[in-house]
């Protein structure tokens, strides 16, 4: 079956549990308050779209290519992103909770995470050189030979990266940070 081409459409409040979204090629399109949990979506292409208010829990992103797309509100709950096309691939979230998801060994240069919940995220051998993460909960998320270089974790809280591991070279933390960096030394700090 040949994939179609949707460009510039908009699908609101769709439930696509039951009937799967069409396979195929979307560019700036946007999707709100949609239901794609559980949803296989290998194979498809996303490009410039925005999804805003939906959930996208457990969705399969096989091949997935996702080029300049937007996450706000929504609900990402264990998604491997780094199962997606490494080919362009560009997001942003703001105001998401991406709990359980991975980005073992993505390049995320430049990506930004506002205003969201990243517990127990793998960002295992990731690049998220000049990345920020503005007011992000990184509770148990994993830092393991990631490059942090030029990264703002400022206002972000509950990480626990080891310098020792991870590149963090030019990274910004504020002072309330430095025990994340500390951690494992298990020292007190006041």
């Amino acid at each position: 079956m040949d994939k179609i081409y949707i460009e510039n459409k908009t699908f609101e409040k769709a439930d696509f549990t039951g009937n799967p979204l069409t396979k195929g090629d979307y560019e700036a399109c946007t999707f709100k308050n949609c239901n794609l949990s559980n949803t296989d979506l290998s194979n498809f292409n996303f490009t410039e779209c925005e999804f805003k208010g939906c959930d996208l829990s457990l969705v399969k992103l096989n091949k997935t290519a996702l080029r300049d797309v937007k996450f706000k509100d929504c609900k990402l709950l264990g998604l491997h992103f780094e199962n997606c096309n490494e080919f362009l691939f560009s997001v942003h979230f703001e105001n998401c909770i991406l709990n359980l998801s991975s980005f073992y060994k993505r390049s995320l240069k430049k990506t930004k995470f506002i205003n969201c919940r990243l517990q127990e995220v793998d960002f295992g051998e990731t690049d998220l050189t000049a990345s920020v993460f503005d007011n992000c909960d990184l509770m148990r998320s994993i830092f393991d030979n990631t490059n942090l270089e030029k990264a703002d974790l400022r206002t972000s809280f509950n990480f626990s990266i080891d310098p020792e591991t991870n590149r963090i070279k030019k990274a910004k933390f504020s002072l309330a940070g430095i025990a994340g960096l500390l951690h494992k030394y298990d020292i007190e700090i006041e």
